[in-house]
């Protein structure tokens, strides 16, 4: 698999940092979102967390490093009153795409598909109309391009423009002809574009590090992954751990692991970069380079694994670690893709072993970085809040080949923190959502509906944590607005 590898872009992160107020004042707080169906209520003394109703958020020392806007009290209203104040609700941007945007297909004529889309639909609560069922003998690994055709024709049909994602609940096929089953269906199925022919460069995905959080409505295609596994029971143990990481700022550890195996290593300076960007103050992170030999290629007894990236054929001990919910795990290799079964290792070990994500290819795709996951892509998507098949999406420049497995809504970086203070009406919301670059305006108002005033705004210089501080906040809602 020999192609150098190539310059990579660069990004920086902090620690999701929460902590409780000094005085434990914290009155009720509501925490709603914009993002399509996610609002929660949450009562103090202590930080509560919201975004989605089963988030939590872990108190730890705050860094130095976060970044903090306040808005300077108008003098409008009195906070002199004789009952007692009302925490005010919290609006925040669209953060990833929602539970009802993702559509979800099972294959009658697949007993393991047919539970595991059922399984799928009521863990995450999916509409009944979400479900498109097709009906076709499996094929084994792959479909012929017709009867692709045919089944693609009916999703189609059958989905409405709202829906931005697809779940494939099943683990075979995984390919149509020569290009992976996902990437058939998000891009087409179009072997010029997105097939070696052979060892050759495949045409990008438009979606590559893609700002937008709407994926079908602003790039036409509809991202697409595996619900994978060798049994019923392996894929319910993924879907759980999906469900079980959202809202957690899990404080693990990412692994980069550079082997003896040269032309599968070709990532190592993304991984260097990602490394040097966001540990050890930002998020905990490790780059250990064996490529002298000198010692170990895998990772054994390791009990904190938020990402573990690395690029072997075989990767030894995965099962000896722990995995947090919401890890994410890949080895670049040649057929890693192929699901569950591959004369090298699959990805659906990962799985196994207690990952909730991971991806490879299915057919041969040389060692060109951009078929593979640039973790300095992956990392701030995946922080932001987005979903596990946004941000690992958004990671592969060229998928055409690529397979992607594990539980598409996992977010395990979902959600703000609202803290609101009775005796002094201060109002602080604490979150990672906020992208750099991007200018967000603080508006207030008496209903969710308005009319809003403008507080003021900013504009975050790279991934943080976040800190809006709003004294004096006596109005029933506030929001925070993006563009568009």
């Amino acid at each position: 698999m020999p192609l150098p590898a190539r310059g990579l872009s660069a990004v920086l992160l902090v620690v999701f940092a929460c902590s409780p107020s000094s005085d434990g004042t914290d009155g009720v707080v509501t925490v709603a979102s914009t993002d399509p169906g996610q609002t929660t209520s949450s009562t103090g003394p202590t930080t509560t967390s919201g975004d989605l109703p089963t988030a939590t958020t872990a108190a730890t020392e705050p860094v130095s490093s976060t970044s903090s806007t306040s808005i300077e009290p108008t003098g409008g209203t009195s906070s002199t009153t004789a009952v007692e104040p009302v925490a005010p609700t919290v609006l925040l941007p669209r953060a990833s795409i929602g539970p009802e945007e993702l559509a979800v297909l099972a294959n009658d004529q697949d007993p393991q598909s047919m539970a595991v889309a059922a399984y799928y639909m009521q863990a995450r609560g999916l509409p009944a109309d979400n479900l498109v069922v097709l009906s076709f003998a499996p094929p084994g690994d792959a479909l012929a391009a017709d009867v692709f055709t045919g089944l693609k024709g009916q999703v189609d049909a059958a989905l409405g423009p709202d829906i931005q994602a697809l779940a494939i609940a099943w683990t075979r096929p995984y390919r149509v002809e020569c290009q992976s089953l996902v990437s058939a269906f998000a891009l087409g199925h179009d072997p010029d574009k997105y097939c070696s022919q052979p060892c050759s460069e495949t045409d990008p995905s438009g979606y590559f590090d893609s700002a937008s959080l709407r994926p079908f409505t602003d790039h036409g295609l509809r991202p697409a992954m595996h619900l994978a596994g060798t049994s019923l029971e392996n894929v319910q143990a993924v879907i759980d751990r999906g469900v079980a990481a959202d809202g957690t700022a899990p404080a693990g550890t990412g692994y980069f692991v550079r082997t003896t195996d040269p032309d599968r290593s070709v990532r190592w300076p993304a991984f260097m970069a990602t490394v040097d960007q966001w540990s050890p103050d930002k998020i905990a992170m490790e780059y250990i380079d064996n490529a002298m030999g000198m010692g170990s290629n895998a990772l054994e007894g390791e009990t904190d694994i938020l990402f573990y990236f690395t690029g072997l054929a075989d990767v030894p001990g995965i099962a000896n670690n722990t995995y947090l919910p919401g890890a994410v795990a890949d080895h670049l290799t040649s057929y890693g893709g192929q699901i569950c079964d591959s004369g090298q290792m699959s990805i659906c070990r990962w799985l196994e072993a207690g990952a909730t994500g991971s991806y490879g290819t299915a057919t041969e795709p040389c060692n060109y970085p951009a078929k593979f996951p640039e973790t300095t892509v992956f990392v701030p998507h995946y922080w932001r809040g987005e979903t596990l098949i946004e941000a690992y999406w958004k990671s592969v420049n060229w998928p055409g080949e690529g397979v992607f497995v594990g539980e598409p809504l996992a977010r395990p970086f979902a959600g703000a923190t609202v803290e609101f203070d009775p005796d002094t009406l201060s109002l602080r919301v604490r979150t990672t959502q906020f992208a750099p670059g991007v200018t967000y305006t603080i508006e207030s108002g008496p209903s969710e509906q308005g009319p809003w005033t403008a507080l003021g705004e900013f504009t975050p210089p790279v991934d943080m944590v976040h800190e809006v501080d709003i004294p004096d906040a006596t109005e029933p809602f506030y929001r925070i607005v993006g563009p568009g």
